[in-house]
């Protein structure tokens, strides 16, 4: 029996089935490549769920945590404070688009940032209606859940979730949904389930994560923000998987010219610890009563280092524009495998958050899970690890550290080819692989 086996069998006995894996057992990981408890190789397309964008164990965010754990770990900053939090607070507050004073908390998971910025909109405008979009995803906790708009697996059998929350149409130009129409979605809901002037806050990923990798057209973003500001409602940039270098610039909605009230971060801020946050305007972030945000690890300190040397890191190796590069790499590659590959029917992204869809006809454009699912196995035979995502499971993305070396991405993307093939029945797969 193999190591990998062994452990699958006292996961199995030891672990709670909900908590799903792909079966891979790291011993060693560096920058993009990670070794299993068999001694197998494999390139990372996953990133740790875009979590890596330094890629793994950089070695400036390794330097960063082992000094401050030489000087403490854990103080909680609402008991004893530390200047690295201050800090960190003031650098976001830069980097944040909008010419307007800004100011920032620091919590632990993406959830637990899109809590907060609820909270937080809630509290500022004495509203409590939030309006979501289908496909999103903002978390697994029961407010979060409420604000996710995919069902499978992460709303299935985990209701009630919290009132008040609606969900708009997300426009989707590959599935007929345009921005017309979104828009007038969004119309509906105020005609027909909400009043407008009961908006806390509008919810939107720039770019969605396990929805597909959809981008927002730029003119829905700039329609929200007209109707945000018509209403007096809170406009939330959810940027957990989308920020911090992921997309060609810091945050994603820069891209669209548009300034949101709160951006909330997490993943690629910690460079590998666990570490999230809210920014905003000061006059809305300023709201809540004094103890009514923050929580006992919220901004540990040595997440707080790893994001200081995590911010060094992205404007010293230039990440923003590595992360257009690769993109643009991974980009050409696919349009180029779709040419032989019709049942791949889309290829989308910003910067290096690139997705591909499976569909099983083109002209249909129905999607094919199956195939997806196929892929992902072939490439993970292959040593590659890719992820699946999409309201209906049929669109792989890739998210490889933005620090990956060109020789390894151009393996990478070798591996992609050869078991797209294989998943789609191409005989050439073999010769390529």
């Amino acid at each position: 029996m193999s190591k990998t086996s062994e452990l699958q069998a006292r996961k199995a006995a030891a672990v709670a089935n909900g908590v799903g894996t792909k079966g891979i057992y790291a011993v060693k990981a560096e920058n993009s490549e990670i070794w299993d408890v068999d001694g197998r190789r494999f390139i990372d397309f996953a990133a740790g769920i875009a979590v890596l964008n330094t890629g793994h164990r950089h070695p400036k965010v390794m330097a960063a945590v082992a000094q401050q754990a030489e000087a403490f770990a854990h103080t909680c900053f609402h008991v004893v404070s530390y200047e690295s939090y201050v800090r960190l607070a003031e650098r976001l507050n830069t980097l944040a688009p909008g010419d307007f004073p800004k100011k920032s908390i620091f919590l632990t998971s993406g959830a637990e940032a899109l809590e907060n910025a609820v909270k937080i909109a809630r509290y500022h405008t004495k509203r409590s209606a939030v309006i979501a979009f289908s496909g999103g995803f903002h978390g697994r906790t029961l407010m979060t859940l409420a604000l996710t708009g995919k069902v499978m697996p992460y709303k299935k059998g985990f209701g009630p979730f919290p009132a008040e929350i609606y969900h708009a149409e997300f426009p989707l130009p590959y599935r007929g949904v345009s921005v017309e129409r979104a828009l007038a979605d969004l119309d509906r809901l105020f005609h027909g389930d909400v009043d407008p002037k009961s908006v806390a806050a509008i919810v939107i990923e720039p770019v969605q994560g396990e929805g597909g990798f959809n981008v927002a057209p730029y003119e829905f973003l700039r329609a929200l923000r007209k109707i945000c500001d018509e209403h007096g409602i809170v406009l939330v940039a959810d940027e957990v998987q989308g920020g911090i270098a992921r997309t060609g610039k810091m945050f994603s909605i820069e891209h669209s010219g548009v300034t949101p009230d709160l951006i909330t971060v997490a993943k690629g801020l910690g460079g590998g610890l666990p570490l999230s946050g809210v920014t905003g305007r000061a006059s809305i972030m300023d709201s809540a009563h004094a103890g009514g945000l923050g929580g006992t690890y919220g901004g540990n300190p040595l997440s707080i280092a790893a994001a200081h040397a995590v911010l060094d890191v992205i404007e010293s190796e230039g990440l923003c524009a590595r992360a257009t590069r690769v993109g643009q790499r991974m980009r050409s590659h696919l349009e180029s495998l779709a040419k032989e590959i019709p049942a791949i029917g889309d290829v989308r992204g910003l910067g290096a958050m690139v997705a591909f869809e499976m569909v099983k006809d083109p002209k249909s454009k129905e999607p094919d899970a199956a195939v997806t699912a196929a892929i992902v196995a072939a490439a993970e035979k292959r040593g590659l690890i890719l992820l699946s995502c999409g309201t209906d499971a049929n669109v792989v993305r890739l998210l490889a550290p933005l620090t990956i070396p060109d020789a390894v991405l151009e393996e990478g993307l070798g591996i992609l080819s050869a078991s797209v093939k294989d998943a789609c029945g191409v005989e050439s797969a073999r010769a390529v692989a």
